[in-house]
């Protein structure tokens, strides 16, 4: 702690030197200038001038600065930092019609600002400062072993990089393996997710190992564990082992269609606690707990293939003939272009009523989340 007191009260000496505050007031004048402009106006025109204005006024200071030399490797360093950022905005902008916005924002706002960010973190310090000294003061002790500030840093940007990172190299890894053994969507998501929670559990195994976690320790705190996961959060526990059943099953995969309170629903992603499925009938998604799929009933219309039969029933009175009637059937169905004509559509009697006989045309569709649209379909045909 004296040694972090030293280099803080370093830091402060440096700080307030004159020439440190003209380099700070150089590059952050402009700025503040620029998001005055943002706010008083909403033209869009004016605001892409105001980006412009703002380097070319940072630009013309440090010209000034340097004329009179005194000290810019501060002002360049901070205009440097704001140049990329811009940069990185523009990117974004031009990225913006050729890439999901979805990606783009994830990739953008999980990737690629916070690695500028600690980029310029690391470089600032590292001119302020020895960053290898920072690095080597300890921090706190961690079952036995002192940690510094550098091996705590290495690890939470190493866990960082593995969790945010995972995403994009599992589904990168689980097509071409999915490519190579002829693989099925659903199942490709479902291999993609077991890959990403193997990388970020082996890279939370490395972390204990490289911060010098007892290993004794891991078993002294596992049998604790398990008597409070018998008593307080046995439901969790109980959900995290249905999700890794879940995937190594492939029952319930992304892209499944489940029937779920007698609504169709898409899986769009599941987790090691729930699954996230989607309704189409009013755009809802829903959290389902993993257990409920291991302890109830659950009906699948894609776990064989994606298709499935539809039926609609009608009346009609005694006097019409029921092979005419039932030919009716047959043709109305064929004229619904989302029916399928193999397997071919079935006309049936049903039942005998007082006034009219029960009939049922069965078809097959191929997209079970339109089940609903086409029967609609088929009953106004």
């Amino acid at each position: 702690m004296d040694q972090i007191a030293g280099i803080s009260s370093g830091w402060l000496a440096y700080l307030t030197r004159p020439q440190v505050y003209t380099q700070i007031a150089v590059v952050s004048g402009p700025l503040v200038v620029l998001l005055a402009i943002r706010s008083l106006t909403m033209r869009q025109r004016l605001k892409i001038y105001a980006h412009a204005l703002s380097i070319v006024i940072i630009a013309g200071g440090i010209t000034v600065l340097a004329i009179l030399k005194t000290p810019t490797g501060l002002a360049l360093f901070l205009s440097t930092t704001y140049g990329l950022w811009l940069f990185v905005d523009r990117l974004r902008n031009w990225l913006k019609p050729k890439v999901s916005s979805t990606l783009l924002t994830k990739v953008d706002t999980e990737i690629i600002r916070p690695l500028l960010l600690a980029s310029a973190g690391v470089m600032l310090i590292s001119k302020v400062s020895n960053i290898s000294q920072i690095a080597s003061i300890p921090l706190f002790s961690w079952f036995g072993s002192v940690l510094t500030i550098g091996q705590v840093a290495t690890v939470l940007i190493a866990l960082y990089t593995l969790v945010v990172g995972s995403l994009p190299a599992s589904l990168a890894l689980a097509y071409c393996l999915g490519r190579l053994l002829n693989l099925a969507a659903g199942s490709r998501r479902a291999l993609a997710l077991i890959i990403r929670y193997s990388l970020v559990g082996f890279g939370i195994i490395w972390a204990l190992d490289f911060t010098g976690f007892n290993r004794t320790a891991i078993f002294a705190i596992a049998g604790g564990l398990s008597v409070g996961l018998g008593f307080g959060v046995k439901e969790v526990f109980a959900n995290f082992i249905s999700g890794i059943w879940l995937l190594l099953e492939g029952s319930v995969r992304p892209g499944e269609v489940l029937l779920v309170d007698n609504d169709p629903c898409e899986v769009r992603r599941l987790g090691l606690r729930a699954a996230l499925l989607w309704r189409d009938r009013d755009n809802t998604e829903l959290l389902i707990p993993n257990q409920e799929f291991l302890t109830t009933t659950t009906t699948t219309f894609t776990c064989s293939d994606g298709m499935r039969r539809c039926e609609v029933r009608v009346s009609s009175a005694y006097r019409h003939e029921p092979l005419d009637v039932m030919a009716l059937l047959l043709k109305a169905a064929l004229e619904v272009p989302d029916v399928l004509a193999e397997p071919k559509p079935t006309a049936l009697v049903l039942d005998y009523g007082d006034s009219a006989i029960q009939y049922a045309i069965r078809f097959w569709i191929a997209d079970p989340m339109q089940g609903t649209r086409i029967s609609s379909d088929a009953r106004l045909a």
